[in-house]
């Protein structure tokens, strides 16, 4: 495993680590380099850890993530290449239209220490001058590069995050950044959330400063400046008291208009919060839930019940919910299924159901406030689905099964368990994979989601 060297480059490399079956690699020098190397658009991409495939043709990317979860299916989840079936389960990767400025979330971090490359070490300054606004450095939780313009998100949040930039650091405003090592200082985050108006389509912003004290008037001269811009229609203020240095706070206050901003998935309108979780590329969300659509087949009368796992603030169930007879949804942050009730309430859905648990330590009478699904969704986080929940499932025995991943590798796992089964813990499986369906929702990120659709044999 080797940060920043593209597939089927040729280089030199130091052996940083060994463990199990896998080494990690240093990249020292390049040999020969990738056949679609590119010039990367972004000034910061070779230091970013954000986007590192900028320089890698876009059609070379989504090449090597297709070979990816094709080489994962089969040597993780098991799946024989040599099935005659194998080539129709096996569906092509959905690439994403729009590369740039696709995110409608970016999280920037204040420091007290600017990344510098080490060719740049010599010229570091103190104080005010080694502050930085922008994103962690790889590997490093307390060196933040500094950034002025991110090509991923929306072009009114390039144009808040200038301004930031432009005043922040002046001493007349007296803020600071937080500091990691010693605990001290006031700004920790600026979070700024991209929407788009229900009625007119347009944009808007929302700017989430992440304080470690509740002082409005230390923000009140930046937020008069970014108030002036028409698309920011509301300005929050998230108080984390803690030591630590996530961007969710104890206490949210409003500094300037709505609570919340808007978005329009499918057919359905959601309210967004500063802390609610939404899919990050609107654009390929539509895509992504097609396809999820598609994979559960409705029959169209009204007749199914949709079990929806992991459910966020409901937005897969909801874009279901006025085809079926009725949803449940299930999920761990009490925030996330507040929204969701929202949500449903918001577009006249009352036949959705949302229940906050944790997915990973159900116990057995789970189930007793459902009838049996026709349809299970399951959208697990990067760690994958946990031994009780399959065990569940395979015992659920519903119809149909639709797995939503964002980590191919514990993909391949699950589905190896769901279908194989795991004979030294005397686990069956009893279901067959029917497509497999990668789709690109983050360009130039290796990151990958699947949609996975599973029978009942």
């Amino acid at each position: 495993m080797c940060d920043r060297a593209l597939p089927g480059e040729r280089f030199i490399g130091r052996v940083t680590r060994k463990k199990g079956s896998y080494a990690e690699v240093q990249k020292i020098k390049t040999i020969t380099p990738h056949d679609d190397l590119v010039e990367a658009p972004c000034e910061y991409a070779s230091a970013c850890g954000g986007c590192k495939m900028q320089n890698l043709l876009y059609e070379a990317q989504v090449r090597a993530k297709e070979q990816q979860v094709h080489e994962l299916v089969i040597h993780v989840g098991k799946f024989s290449a040599n099935d005659p079936e194998f080539a129709n389960v096996m569906k092509p990767i959905v690439p994403c239209d729009i590369q740039f400025n696709y995110r409608n979330k970016m999280e920037f971090s204040f420091g007290t220490q600017k990344w510098l490359p080490v060719e740049e070490m010599h010229e570091r300054q103190e104080g005010v001058n080694d502050y930085a606004l922008g994103l962690h450095a790889p590997g490093f939780f307390d060196k933040v590069l500094n950034v002025q313009k991110c090509l991923l998100q929306s072009e009114a949040g390039n144009t808040v995050l200038a301004i930031v930039q432009d005043c922040w650091r002046d001493p007349e405003l007296g803020l600071s950044p937080f500091c990691v090592h010693k605990h001290v200082g006031f700004l920790k985050h600026l979070m700024l959330r991209t929407g788009s108006d229900v009625k007119t389509g347009l944009p808007e912003l929302m700017v989430n400063f992440v304080t470690s004290s509740y002082k409005p008037e230390l923000l009140k001269p930046i937020v008069d400046k970014i108030s002036s811009i028409p698309e920011v229609v509301s300005i929050i203020n998230n108080v984390n008291t803690s030591v630590g240095n996530t961007a969710v706070g104890e206490a949210e206050y409003i500094l300037y208009g709505k609570p919340s901003i808007s978005e329009v998935l499918r057919g359905i309108t959601f309210q967004i919060s500063a802390n609610s979780f939404f899919q990050t590329n609107t654009y390929q969300a539509e895509v992504l839930y097609r396809l999820i659509e598609e994979c559960a087949g409705l029959k169209g009368d009204g007749s199914e019940v949709v079990l929806d796992l992991f459910c966020g603030t409901g937005t897969i169930g909801l874009t279901l919910a006025k085809k079926v007879k009725h949803v449940y949804g299930y999920e761990m942050v009490p925030q996330a299924i507040s929204d969701a009730r929202q949500n449903a309430e918001k577009n006249g859905i009352s036949n959705a159901t949302f229940i906050q648990g944790d997915l990973n330590k159900i116990s057995d009478n789970f189930g007793d406030q459902f009838p049996r699904p026709d349809i299970v969704i399951s959208d697990p986080n990067r760690p994958g689905m946990h031994m009780k929940l399959i065990k569940y499932l395979l015992k659920l025995r519903a119809p149909r099964l639709i797995y939503v991943s964002c980590n191919p590798a514990t993909c391949a796992r699950d589905l190896d368990y769901l279908c194989h089964g795991l004979e030294e813990k005397n686990i069956k499986g009893c279901y067959k994979l029917k497509s497999l369906q990668p789709i690109d929702m983050f360009p130039h990120t290796p990151h990958i989601e699947c949609v996975c659709l599973l029978e009942l044999e």
